[in-house]
């Protein structure tokens, strides 16, 4: 295993605490101090997944998920003592995968980074490029062998989070999917009123690939059921 995981937060004992449950699995804790050191660390060491706390010196942790996210697409977890659900989304929205609020559980937080790292390490090279078994969808072209989305012959850049997504959608082009299946599916876990979870990363999916999010042509929500990708006959 001896995966290697950045653990940020200004709280000198909770990074402790973190990084001793991460030893204890067999990972390998990078900590961090605040913010800025954060991102040096995540662009500078070849680390596999985030544990980033949101109230740091010299600069916050949802700034250095932006930075970060601009140079490299490894799993974040955003840790937060602020509970409400704007906060999530924010959390969310700018690029983190998964959000946990504190006081948290031990064995959740373990669960939840074993998780992460699950699903990006199973999504493989996502920079090949072989071209096998390519499914194409109007603007749209997957590759599920890759596990590469282009929209209009341009690589879309996505999370691992993200691709999942992409690959359920598009290996099933007009299935509507309920906010409860995608969780279980993608995150490898029993679902607890995660629409607000998949309702933010639909929307940063959208913002990709549609010409207008507004108006999607694409990823479309079905009211009251679910999302799915429209499928589409020919390229406009």
């Amino acid at each position: 295993m001896n995966e290697k995981i950045l653990v940020a937060d200004d709280d000198r004992e909770i990074v402790r605490a973190i990084s001793i449950l991460l030893e204890r699995e067999g990972y390998t804790p990078c900590p961090a101090y605040n913010g800025l050191e954060a991102l040096q660390i995540a662009v500078e060491e070849p680390v596999q997944l985030i544990i980033m706390d949101v109230m740091m010196p010299q600069m916050d942790g949802l700034s250095a998920v932006m930075r970060i996210r601009e140079k490299k697409n490894l799993p974040i977890i955003v840790l937060s003592a602020k509970s409400e659900d704007t906060d999530k989304i924010l959390g969310l929205s700018i690029g983190a995968d998964d959000y946990i609020t504190k006081p948290f559980n031990p064995q959740e937080l373990m669960a939840r980074v074993k998780s992460q790292l699950r699903r990006y390490t199973s999504l493989g090279d996502i920079h090949a490029e072989q071209r096998s078994g390519l499914i194409v969808n109007g603007r749209l072209s997957y590759n599920p062998d890759d596990r590469i989305l282009r929209a209009d012959g341009e690589i879309v850049r996505l999370t691992a989070t993200e691709t999942k997504i992409v690959d359920l959608f598009m290996r099933n082009l007009g299935r509507v999917f309920p906010a409860e299946e995608i969780y279980r599916r993608v995150w490898e876990e029993e679902a607890f009123a995660p629409e607000n979870t998949v309702m933010v990363h639909i929307r940063r999916i959208r913002e990709k690939i549609e010409l207008n999010p507004r108006v999607p042509e694409y990823l479309k929500v079905v009211w009251g059921i679910g999302y799915k990708i429209e499928k589409v006959e020919s390229s406009r």
